[in-house]
């Protein structure tokens, strides 16, 4: 089955190559100053807007980007969830399958979107720099196809973003010298607006005006750096119909929940009376512990003949809600059948259980070094915290290119934690050595044949506390199979697994203090970062990479590097 699914996709992408159109686009990144919360602040962005450019394509079509890097910072792009069959130089993330774009530099990306509609989106892969640089990419159905639900009025973006009245460059720097959270952002936005609720803002609220009986399709795009969101619309049903690029059966409902890197495509009715409506995010705070920017922000839907000057509030669910997350999160199937539909693979050739969440460091690893009972924060996946190779004069996708690898990564990352625990315990940090809660610094990865099926089990853990987590993986689409609470059992949460209609995703948000069982096949060589999609984790070393190895012919392999490759 695995080798069918591959060769038509092949051949998929053979054929789309000689349908389709080329989208191309200039990307200027520089410094702008913009007023935001009574203040002009510095920030960089793509264009001199905020969010940048909208990317819109058709499946089918290549997209071409040339990033013209004009900031003071050194910076790549990543087109989140977005395959790279074949292109992995164009994936982004830095030190990765690229060095960064450095400063008066440019670079060009070019990658295919065969096989792959709905909403994504793209941001910088540097540091906090996610935080403003960053746009949407929708993919609509080529000419001649439609979307496999009722035709649409108008197709809205809604963009969750976050604020901070600082250079979040700087930010970053600050939480990576001490090892501790960084600082709470000020403001949430959509749209790049942060809305009536905060200062100097009462004219910085999203507002679109709607028709009376219509169907509107709202793209929702969780771009916040480091906080899951609700969502909803007062007084109106949503119908989910897509997520991360994927469509699913019909789920309707009264709210939405995102991770940080996670698209949902939803149908909005206008069947309501003639008024305006707020459509609203709150936080999902899954770890009471961790300190967070706990406001919401919100836009405004006004349908067209409105009078009333009062517009009507959602009845928002308390951030603590894990339970209606939870709901959501796993209630939504997959459209076996639909467009671009992937069957599960059935045989699996590598089983992975990878423990996650957040550790101490050595202190002499430190530059802070440790002050009293102060101990500075570190995050791991099977007790390996990842470090990008800066300073190696290769990102690692060159490395494997070459095949020279040594001195950038080793391929021993392991296949489980190196002990057993009661991994979801909350006072797990009393009763085990803290030699074990101290996870090593490494640039590891795991190595696929090429064409494989992998099977992971992602199991959170409490050493600090447990916390959802969006995790990422980049190159791949993946069927979630099952999640729960507590510590994974295999006799008893294997005969939940969905073969028939798994959701299809590129991030999944596994359940606080629980686990998620996910599935994909290793069609893609080249070098693929896995991580936690809450920005502070990566830094902390919240990540692994796959290798996935080349295929059994030249033009199955990784190609050669693009001649404007950036130098490290």
């Amino acid at each position: 089955m695995k080798r069918v699914v591959f060769w038509v996709f092949a051949l998929l992408l053979a054929s789309s190559l000689a349908h389709a159109a080329i989208v191309e686009h200039t990307f200027n990144v520089e410094d702008i100053s913009v007023q935001r919360l009574c203040r002009q602040q510095v920030i960089t962005a793509v264009n001199g807007t905020l969010p940048g450019p909208t990317i819109n394509a058709r499946e089918g079509d290549t997209v071409v980007v040339h990033v013209f890097n004009k900031s003071p910072y050194n910076l790549t792009i990543h087109w989140h969830g977005i395959l790279q069959f074949l292109t992995p130089w164009s994936d982004g993330p830095e030190f990765v399958t690229q060095c960064p774009i450095h400063s008066g530099s440019s670079y060009t990306y070019k990658f295919n979107l065969t096989g792959q509609e709905g909403t994504l989106w793209w941001h910088a892969h540097s540091s906090f720099l996610r935080a403003t640089v960053y746009g949407a990419l929708f993919i609509r159905p080529r000419q001649g196809h439609s979307y496999p639900f009722p035709k649409v009025y108008q197709e809205l973006p809604v963009l969750l973003g976050e604020w901070w009245n600082a250079n979040v460059v700087e930010v970053e720097h600050n939480a990576t010298e001490s090892q501790e959270a960084p600082i709470p952002s000020d403001a949430y936005t959509i749209n790049g607006l942060p809305s009536d609720l905060y200062n100097c803002s009462q004219d910085g609220t999203y507002q679109v005006k709607v028709k009376q009986g219509k169907t509107y399709m709202l793209r929702v795009i969780n771009a916040a750096l480091n906080t899951q969101h609700f969502f909803q619309v007062a007084n109106h049903t949503l119908t989910v119909v897509a997520i991360d690029a994927a469509y699913t059966n019909h789920y309707d409902t009264d709210v939405l929940v995102l991770a940080p890197g996670q698209t949902v495509d939803v149908l909005l009715r206008t069947n309501q009376r003639v008024g305006s409506y707020y459509m609203a995010f709150s936080p999902y705070h899954s770890a009471p512990l961790i300190e967070i920017n706990a406001n919401i922000t919100r836009g405004l839907i006004i349908y067209d003949g409105n009078t009333s000057a009062k517009p009507v509030m959602p009845d928002l669910p308390a951030q603590f809600d894990t339970e209606k997350a939870h709901r959501f999160y796993t209630n939504i199937t997959g459209l076996a059948g639909g467009p671009h539909w992937v069957p599960v693979p059935r045989h699996v050739d590598e089983h992975m259980f990878i423990t996650f969440g957040i550790g101490f460091t050595v202190c002499n690893n430190f530059s802070g070094g440790c002050t009293g009972s102060t101990r500075p924060l570190s995050a791991n996946m099977n007790n390996e915290s990842f470090v990008l190779p800066r300073g190696r004069g290769v990102s690692m996708l060159e490395a494997f290119y070459r095949n020279n690898v040594d001195g950038v990564y080793t391929r021993d990352f392991p296949n489980r934690p190196p002990v057993e625990f009661d991994y979801t315990n909350p006072n797990i940090s009393n009763e085990m050595p803290f030699a074990f809660q101290i996870a090593p610094k490494s640039t590891k990865v795991k190595t696929l044949k090429f064409n494989s099926t992998v099977e992971i089990v992602l199991q959170n853990t409490a050493i600090i506390t447990t916390e959802n987590h969006p995790m990422h993986i980049h190159g791949f689409n993946f069927h979630v199979l099952a999640q729960g609470f507590g510590n994974y059992n295999a006799t008893r949460d294997e005969p939940k697994f969905n073969f028939l209609n798994p959701q299809i995703r590129n991030t999944i948000s596994v359940p606080v203090g629980g686990w998620s069982v996910i599935r994909f096949q290793a069609n893609n060589p080249g070098v693929w970062l896995v991580h936690c999609h809450l920005e502070t984790h990566l830094p902390w070393g919240l990540a692994m990479a796959f290798e996935v190895e080349n295929g059994p012919t030249p033009s199955l392999s990784v190609p050669a590097p693009p001649a404007d490759l950036p130098k490290c």
